[in-house]
């Protein structure tokens, strides 16, 4: 068994398949998985390489068999795989050794939702099929390559639900050490682990030496197998083609560097051939050097992960209608944008993670629950809890949910574990565990062994105790006033036994005078007693207050930092706060400038139009929307937000734009450009196309998108019918950089040709240069700020 071998020694990989198709023809163009009905005997011989060379594993040739990307193939999907497949077991022919073949996944080459048009039950079904015709001929599959982590949940669900196979998830990490949506390396491990994968790790974008760092930070948190499979260093052009110039021996170095660390799996991407892993083979013979991480609670988003450890962490309560007649309304009334409000306000204030609750007579809990928690997480990045008695809505929640979310929650009754421990194990998340049963315990030492029975039944399920918050139950002072204490009393005896813990605090002054002053006394010697995650109002200056001094006082705040930059202006500070509790409340005080930055599509129409009361439109688009857009930019560049924010950002200024332009005199010259964009040919990969065009709208650019796989004469024909302001070519392939050359040539034989711009994964400034481009985006916004060089 592949997962009985990984816990024994390092394994194998292969290399890259790209460079090998290259050396048998494959041009700019073709299909590569064409290759396996076409050349059938390449491709076998292609796989021998490998397994001569040492692999443990053939990876098939099926990395864009996605139905969305073989929509132009001239064979059926199903035939495409079956041949595929078949290659690597005539491959394995002869080879006295186990030879595990691994049904390779890519990326399906659309943006999902909310940053594109895919849904994710779309994304699913991309991956289902493909796993549905491979599941009874491969020994497992591996998801790589991949830079959204909501498009890896897909595939791990569609695996999981229809087979019972080992999992590999590979992804590609930028240079600042994330992913091209944001994902870190720690919300990538939390994530992937919890939905049950059985490897993880690492490939392509970048070489062994510029991998390490990540690789590094992988192992320190990872408590599955780990697999590396970097570039052959990063690509260059030489006489037209993109090469990779690590050597063999080279790659060998880091090889047994990565080994030495802990890798289970060592192989290549782009540009790697049977000589790497010769050297990779060798590099397994150093043996197995893989220590589990030591296993923490963590809650995640798509970008953003909180680790409790030694910190109180505060989660928002204000996403809950109960008490609520506003908020009540809002949902009733379908009115998110209250909702939406709240959110920020919350995260402004310094909630680390929020409950979102919806439980309201009336509405249909499920549907509404997740429409909430998908536009939540449309303008922040915090962590949410799924707060609900009802099991159908906590199974949408977790399912369209963009991270490893925190469950709220399960009692003792076993009913109810049984309805709700499952969903928790399927989906990864962390379960608070209300300390009572028919009813609520009075005594400390009776809750304590409500917690240890809840405990015990998730591990029956697979879950691990340290995924189970306990919530010893506040009581009210003025009904139960003893009984108060018995909280207390038994937080401090769930944390004896290891546990972290949960509370309502608010709970505790239902019905009594000056209710604030009793909440602050209850958390400060709530968390003296040991309390983790405190449900608070973060609004409420004065309580998050007490856990600044409380982080003082039991040196947690180290050198008081955080303690300093919150308390140094106390009346500023708290002026601020008391406004955020105002506004929330008074739709009329969010800004336009407010609603670009945060991506609040719902509300923008309302305020553009409320602006063009009192000025004019190119004032409210010079002074207002193009100084927030610079603002999302630097936040983008800084990493304060990533790339959903930034395409959520781009879409609401497009829709601020349509209010604008309608009260301009001849609208459509309003616009600056035109900007003609393309996808070379031979290249469907469109998504970094399709991003920059976006931001590019959002800036008042028209964008004239020729699509993808666009020919060299259709390019020119644009250009000429056209008359652009500038020109951006996308390639993603190493294989299509040759059309981008002969893209930009054709373009050069006339005079008053425009600028031309390139970008793409497989491009560099070094790239850019040798094919004679006359700049290089690196992403979307330095490709605005080169166009309004260009332009203006």
């Amino acid at each position: 068994m592949l997962l009985e071998q990984l816990k024994k020694r390092v394994l194998v990989f292969d290399g890259a398949m790209g460079t090998q198709l290259q050396n048998i023809g494959l041009k700019a163009g073709d299909i590569p998985e064409e290759y396996n009905i076409t050349r059938k005997e390449d491709m076998i011989r292609i796989h021998k390489s490998y397994l001569d060379a040492g692999a443990d594993f053939i990876s098939t040739n099926t990395f864009g068999c996605s139905p969305y990307k073989m929509a132009d193939s001239l064979y059926e999907l199903e035939d495409l795989i079956t041949h595929a497949i078949d290659n690597a077991n005539q491959a394995k022919i002869g080879v006295d050794r186990e030879v595990y073949i691994a049904y390779d996944m890519g990326p399906i080459g659309q943006l999902l939702e909310p940053m594109g048009t895919l849904s994710f039950d779309e994304a699913y079904e991309q991956f289902k099929v493909q796993v549905e015709f491979a599941k009874d001929k491969v020994d497992a599959f591996i998801v790589e390559t991949m830079t959204d982590i909501y498009e890896v949940k897909a595939a791990i669900l569609a695996i999981k639900e229809t087979c019972d196979l080992p999992i590999i998830v590979s992804m590609t990490f930028e240079a600042n050490g994330r992913s091209l949506t944001g994902t870190d390396p720690l919300t990538f491990v939390n994530v992937v682990e919890g939905l049950g994968a059985d490897v993880l790790g690492v490939n392509c974008s970048l070489g062994p030496k510029e991998l390490l760092p990540i690789v590094e930070e992988i192992l320190a948190v990872a408590r599955i197998p780990m697999i590396v499979q970097p570039n052959a260093g990063l690509p260059c052009l030489e006489h037209g083609e993109t090469h990779y110039h690590l050597t063999s021996e080279e790659y060998a170095m880091y090889a047994h560097r990565f080994v030495e660390m802990g890798v289970s799996i060592i192989g290549g991407c782009c540009g790697t051939t049977p000589a790497f892993i010769q050297e990779a083979k060798k590099a397994s013979e150093l043996g197995l050097h893989f220590t589990p991480a030591k296993k923490k609670t963590r809650v995640s988003s798509g970008s953003k992960t909180v680790t409790f450890e030694n910190q109180v962490i505060v989660c928002g309560e204000r996403l809950n209608p109960t008490g609520k007649k506003k908020l009540k309304q809002a949902l009733l009334d379908e009115k998110y944008d209250e909702v939406l409000r709240e959110a920020i306000h919350q995260q402004e204030a310094g909630a680390d993670i929020l409950d979102v609750n919806v439980g309201v007579p009336g509405i249909d809990e499920s549907q509404v629950m997740t429409k909430v928690v998908k536009m939540i997480q449309e303008v922040i990045n915090l962590p949410l809890q799924m707060d609900s008695s009802s099991p159908e809505a906590l199974e949408k929640a977790c399912r369209y949910y963009n991270g490893r979310p925190l469950i709220n929650s399960i009692n003792a009754k076993p009913e109810v574990m049984h309805n709700i421990l499952p969903i928790a194990k399927k989906y990864g998340g962390v379960v608070i565990g209300l300390t009572l049963a028919d009813q609520i315990p009075l005594l400390a030492s009776e809750r304590v062994q409500l917690a240890k029975d809840m405990i015990k039944q998730a591990e029956a399920y697979g879950i691990h105790p340290k995924d189970v918050i306990i919530d010893c139950l506040t009581l009210t002072a003025s009904a139960q006033q003893k009984e108060v204490q018995e909280t207390l009393r038994a937080l401090q005896m769930v944390k004896e036994l290891g546990h972290h813990t949960v509370l309502g605090v608010s709970n505790v002054s239902f019905g009594l005078p000056n209710r604030p002053l009793l909440n602050r006394t209850f958390l400060t010697m709530a968390m003296q007693a040991g309390l983790d995650l405190p449900i608070i109002n973060p609004l409420d200056f004065e309580l998050m207050s007490t856990i600044d001094a409380f982080n003082v006082i039991t040196n947690q705040d180290v050198d008081s930092t955080k303690y300093i930059a919150h308390q140094a202006n106390v009346t500023v500070e708290k002026k601020v706060v008391q406004h955020h509790t105002n506004t929330t409340q008074s739709f009329d005080q969010m800004s336009l400038y407010d609603a670009i930055i945060r991506g609040l599509k719902d509300e923008v129409h309302t305020l553009a139009t409320q602006e063009l009361e009192t000025k004019q439109p190119l004032d409210i688009v010079q002074d207002i929307v193009i100084p927030a857009l610079n603002q999302v930019g630097d936040d983008y560049e800084s990493g304060k937000i990533f790339l959903p924010q930034l395409i959520q950002s781009a879409e609401t200024t497009k829709v601020a734009f349509e209010v604008l332009q309608s009260r301009m005199q001849g609208s459509s010259a309003t616009k600056k450009g035109p900007i003609i964009m393309a996808t070379v040919e031979g290249d469907i990969h469109d998504i970094g196309k399709n991003i920059v065009k976006v931001v590019l709208e959002s800036y008042g650019y028209e964008v004239i998108d020729l699509g993808k796989n666009v020919p060299v004469q259709s390019v020119v024909d644009a250009f000429l019918k056209y008359k652009p302001k500038a020109i951006g070519l996308s390639a993603l392939m190493t294989t299509t950089v040759v059309s981008m050359k002969k893209t930009i040539e054709a373009l050069r034989q006339y005079d008053e040709v425009c600028p031309i711009m390139v970008g793409g994964a497989v491009l560099t400034q070094e790239i850019a240069d040798e094919i004679h481009a006359d700049y290089y985006g690196v992403d979307a916004m330095a490709t605005v700020k080169i166009v309004q060089q260009i332009i203006g």
